[in-house]
């Protein structure tokens, strides 16, 4: 895909922010154990979801911007991004979808699913890498040069809006 297609705005600013939403929940995992994080990017800042203290959203917000302005750029990167899941989910059905064709209109679907379930469970395996590519080329950017934080408010116990300039 062109990256002046990726750049087109507000593309280019959801990229960058959903960059900093995955370096902030990096940074969160590693200071606050046994929770888990989500977040959702929009061009002006990004949804964070977790059990966890303001103060500790501020730290790795701030903390997050920093290293990914230092060049940081893997954190950027997440395992558990939803693109992958979308990923994921794409190959395992187009596969599938595939796999289940067949030239012969008397073959029982019983028949087929052999080739059905090795078609998904190939798709799978390289779903992950892929998965990450499309992440690293597509949907975030660790380019937070031009990016600051704004008001970071706190919505119920689990739920924060971070605002991203």
């Amino acid at each position: 895909m062109s990256n002046s297609l990726l750049e087109f705005p507000p593309l280019g600013k959801v990229r960058r922010v959903h960059g900093l939403e995955h370096a902030t929940i990096h940074i969160l995992s590693r200071r606050v154990r046994d929770v888990s994080f989500s977040g959702l990017s929009i061009p002006y800042g990004f949804w964070l979801v977790g059990s966890v203290e303001p103060e500790e959203v501020s730290y790795a917000a701030n903390e997050a911007l920093h290293r990914l302005q230092a060049g940081e750029g893997t954190l950027a990167v997440h395992p558990r991004c939803g693109t992958n899941l979308a990923v994921a989910g794409l190959l395992t059905g187009v596969t599938s979808l595939f796999a289940g064709f067949s030239f012969d209109p008397k073959e029982h679907w019983l028949e087929k699913l052999p080739r059905v379930i090795a078609a998904a469970t190939i798709a799978m395996i390289f779903a992950g890498p892929i998965g990450f590519a499309v992440q690293e080329n597509i949907t975030t950017s660790p380019d937070a040069t031009a990016l600051s934080l704004g008001k970071i408010t706190r919505l119920n116990p689990t739920l924060y809006f971070v605002e991203v300039h």
